[in-house]
């Protein structure tokens, strides 16, 4: 399996859109587009961030006979533990006053995956569910809301 599939894969497995990557790698969505289909590849301390949000080591990026192994972070801080164990559930997130997220002032969402530096949560906007990915620094507070409310 070359690179670009082995992106298009992992950034899949991470329920991430090319474009959620790619702001996450301070690119345009054509560059990982052009990564996944093998027209260019990202150079070689780009690599090294890819590997650390997609949560795999470099050596499965770029090696043709190496295993995929999930890099794990749940051995982290205490703010890491915790929000791996509210993975899945509701919670309403509070933000920084210059860092608000208009879409998630005063609503309910849930914490889909977290990847150290980057939350992903699932929220209702009107009658769709949208996804949006935030970095843990934005967040002010967060409160877990039992269910039935």
């Amino acid at each position: 399996m070359g690179l670009g599939n082995k992106i298009a894969d992992a950034r899949k497995a991470k329920n991430m859109t090319q474009e959620q990557m790619a702001e996450l790698m301070s690119v345009t969505r054509q560059s990982i587009s052009r990564w996944e289909s093998e027209q260019s590849y990202p150079e070689m301390d780009k690599i090294v961030y890819l590997a650390e949000i997609l949560g795999v080591s470099c050596d499965y990026l770029l090696k043709d006979n190496c295993e995929k192994t999930e890099t794990k972070k749940e051995s982290g801080s205490a703010i890491t533990r915790l929000l791996y164990g509210l993975k899945g559930k509701k919670v309403r997130l509070a933000f920084y006053s210059e860092a608000a997220d208009y879409d998630l002032v005063n609503s309910n969402c849930v914490i889909k995956d977290f990847d150290g530096q980057w939350i992903n949560v699932e929220y209702t906007k009107g009658k769709q569910t949208e996804n949006k990915l935030l970095p843990v620094s934005s967040i002010l507070s967060i409160k877990y809301v039992k269910e039935g409310k």
